[in-house]
């Protein structure tokens, strides 16, 4: 069994994903390029091992049952445990036209489908391996738009940024990960909800102000924090967000 701390990224094919699996192989972890499709997973590998790091594609689609559960047996056959989970895999589907009363009962189940659901999931699919860690660490992409005080809160930085189905699944990202770290508060698993700033991706859009590799940042230091650090929060660059 390697002694090496062993990290399995989902949507790790482009983006945030991708720049969290170069950050963490860059600290000598060995990185699990997950990707919903085998080429793409490969690609992501071919292309963090070309920089020296130790990485390997991993295919793992966050809405397909067997999927998951194939990544899952594939990590305890090769490596016995596993030591991070970062659930980055996500979807902004809202009709940026569209009011939040008038989004489609679609939009908001496709949305859940693979942002709350599918990141649950994933992580029941994998804590048996995450139990075998001597110190595991969850971290799920969250987003500031999960909010609910800022939302709330007129003047706010995101007060007028209403997409309803994507702000609310995060808004519930949030509320899983502190139902989970209750549950694990006595054991070496941390869990946390990371928002990585508006990072210039496909899904951050033209008017991002962060570079994807600040963007990684806080998904990085969750996912390798001590076991002083946080279990049950939400974080942005070392700083604590409001629920």
């Amino acid at each position: 069994m390697s002694s090496k701390k062993i990290a399995l990224i989902t949507g790790a094919n482009k983006g945030i994903g991708l720049e969290t699996a170069r950050q963490l192989g860059q600290q000598g972890i060995t990185v699990l390029a997950g990707a919903r499709d085998e080429t793409k997973a490969k690609q992501a590998a071919e292309e963090l091992c070309k920089a020296g790091l130790d990485a390997h594609g991993i295919v793992i689609d966050v809405n397909n049952a067997d999927s998951i559960q194939r990544a899952a047996a594939r990590i305890e056959r090769d490596y016995g445990r596993l030591d991070i989970l970062v659930n980055n895999a996500g979807v902004m589907i809202d009709d940026h036209k569209k009011k939040p009363s008038e989004q489609s009962l679609e939009v908001w189940r496709k949305t859940f489908e693979t942002n709350l659901f599918g990141l649950i999931a994933t992580t029941q699919a994998l804590l048996p391996l995450l139990r075998k860690s001597a110190a595991g660490r969850i971290v799920n992409l969250s987003s500031i738009l999960g909010s609910i005080h800022f939302h709330a809160t007129p003047g706010s930085p995101v007060y007028d940024f209403k997409l309803p189905a994507y702000n609310v699944s995060k808004s519930a990202v949030n509320a899983y990960t502190v139902q989970l770290a209750y549950e694990l508060k006595d054991t070496t698993i941390k869990v946390n909800a990371a928002h990585p700033g508006w990072v210039k991706t496909e899904l951050g859009g033209e008017g991002a102000t962060m570079d994807i590799p600040d963007g990684a940042k806080t998904s990085v230091a969750l996912a390798t924090i001590g076991a002083d650090g946080p279990n049950g929060a939400y974080m942005h660059m070392g700083e604590t967000l409001p629920w």
